[in-house]
């Protein structure tokens, strides 16, 4: 009876191991692991699809930071700043990667690619760096989200943020107006960051 009894067990362990193959029929291709040229373009696109900014204030402390994020329609930008005077702040992004404290001059004018009008709610406008004005609070504070419809992160294209000789973000000592030429009469540079 015992030896009926392993030979059962036997069979019933080889039954179970059978059943518990690696489900690949010997007959499909090894998967592979190459990929086509559209896949490499997505893949090259999707590391592409974020950047960010350290800001820096004209002492060359750092007071805050922006996040960049591609998306289908524009760049999806993130700002949390602090140490900034209350009120609202005209906020652009400008033509060369450089924030020199403590003026930030070295960024240069705003990022224009297509020679478009300042501003807006400017009819010929806006410039590609054109963004709403950011409103601190009384603590100093603005935590603040929008969409930038007139750039792109992706490399390459005339209105990408990350192209050869970079560009900047900055905030500007008043509110930009929406129209005045060439920069929205928003004052002097009071915050720069590198966008990266």
């Amino acid at each position: 009876m015992k030896k009926w009894l392993v030979v059962l067990s036997v069979f019933v362990l080889a039954m179970v191991l059978a059943a518990c193959g690696d489900g690949k029929d010997k007959d499909d291709p090894a998967p592979s692991t190459e990929t086509d040229g559209k896949d490499a373009e997505e893949a090259s696109d999707k590391e592409l699809s974020f950047a960010s900014a350290v800001l820096i204030n004209s002492e060359g402390k750092s007071v805050g930071t922006a996040e960049l994020t591609e998306e289908d329609n524009g760049v999806r930008v993130k700002v949390n700043v602090t140490d900034l005077p209350e009120g609202p702040h005209g906020y652009h992004f400008h033509e060369a990667g450089k924030c020199e404290a403590p003026d930030f001059e070295s960024a240069g004018g705003h990022f224009n690619p297509t020679g478009a009008s300042h501003g807006l709610e400017e009819k010929e406008g806006p410039h590609a760096g054109d963004l709403p004005n950011l409103e601190v609070g009384a603590d100093g504070t603005v935590e603040d989200e929008f969409l930038a419809e007139h750039v792109t992160l992706e490399s390459g294209k005339d209105n990408s943020l990350l192209q050869v000789g970079g560009t900047a973000l900055v905030i500007h000592a008043g509110a930009d107006d929406g129209k005045t030429q060439p920069s929205g009469d928003s004052g002097d540079r009071i915050a720069c960051g590198i966008v990266e």
